[in-house]
């Protein structure tokens, strides 16, 4: 599947697809205006390796003194400020990794009870995550939008390619702001009309339900479906740490999506 056009991500989230498929040319979008601006920020040299090493040894200094004092405090400064070094400062220290915001657009995420989280290496690996990322950045065409997925999919031309992975409809999906059945709906028609290629990940099914989306849709001769097994690590307890059956589905022909597949890469992304 080779990309002559651009790479169109309208849910770009870690953009750890993009940062592995490495095109030329791309848009990635999200509304969450936080993960943008961080992305952004590193692009355009405001965030850099030293900076984020030298916030973070300032900062995990405190941590390790006040503990949560200071975690909510960080917390309290982002939600009003929304500096992107504290956006990854509560990436790093919340618990389990977890991003969700409440109704007001407020993180309200709680900490992870490590006060001595950010240890040297801890600080070099994420500076040094950072680097990495600016460099693949460097010479790329790379559009970073605060936009609605609708207003993203209607840029999509032919020769383009749209990698679509949405929130799960029926589940917690206070990410950023709602997803429900209604948005997956309209997804779904938007991506059957694109004048080019397109990927979606979503779920398949779980121990208690299948997604109906998937059966209706989906299960058709103009499109393929690859699904591989994924246990979940973020429920507050094990009961609540599921499998679940997740899919690719394409509308690329299947020997193009094979033969691609030269070599695993390795796997970059900021973790957000």
């Amino acid at each position: 599947m080779p990309i002559t056009g651009r790479w169109i991500e309208p849910f770009c989230g870690s953009c750890v697809v993009a940062l592995n498929v490495r095109p030329r040319r791309a848009i990635l979008a999200d509304t969450n205006r936080h993960i943008i601006a961080l992305y952004q920020a590193i692009q355009s040299g405001i965030v850099t390796a030293a900076v984020v090493a030298e916030y973070l040894h300032e900062e995990g200094a405190k941590l390790s003194i006040d503990g949560d004092k200071h975690y909510y405090a960080v917390r309290d400064r982002f939600n009003r400020e929304g500096s992107s070094l504290d956006f990854l400062f509560l990436n790093r220290s919340c618990f389990n990794g977890v991003m969700r915001f409440n109704r007001k657009g407020g993180f309200n995420v709680p900490f992870c009870h490590k006060p001595d989280r950010f240890a040297q290496a801890y600080i070099t690996k994420i500076s040094n995550q950072v680097r990495n990322l600016a460099r693949v950045m460097l010479d790329k065409e790379w559009s970073f939008e605060v936009l609605d997925f609708r207003t993203v999919l209607e840029q999509a031309g032919p020769g383009d390619v749209v990698y679509a992975d949405p929130p799960y409809a029926g589940r917690h999906v206070d990410y950023y702001n709602s997803w429900d059945e209604d948005h997956e709906a309209d997804l779904t028609a938007r991506l059957k009309r694109l004048p080019c290629q397109f990927i979606l990940s979503t779920w398949i099914k779980n121990r208690y339900r299948e997604n109906p989306n998937v059966n209706e849709h989906w299960r058709t001769a103009q499109h393929t479906i690859v699904s591989i097994d994924h246990f979940y690590h973020v429920g507050s307890s094990e009961d609540l740490r599921h499998s679940m059956e997740e899919g690719i589905i394409s509308n690329v022909p299947p020997i193009e999506r094979v033969s691609r597949v030269e070599s695993k890469p390795q796997t970059l992304t900021l973790a957000i």
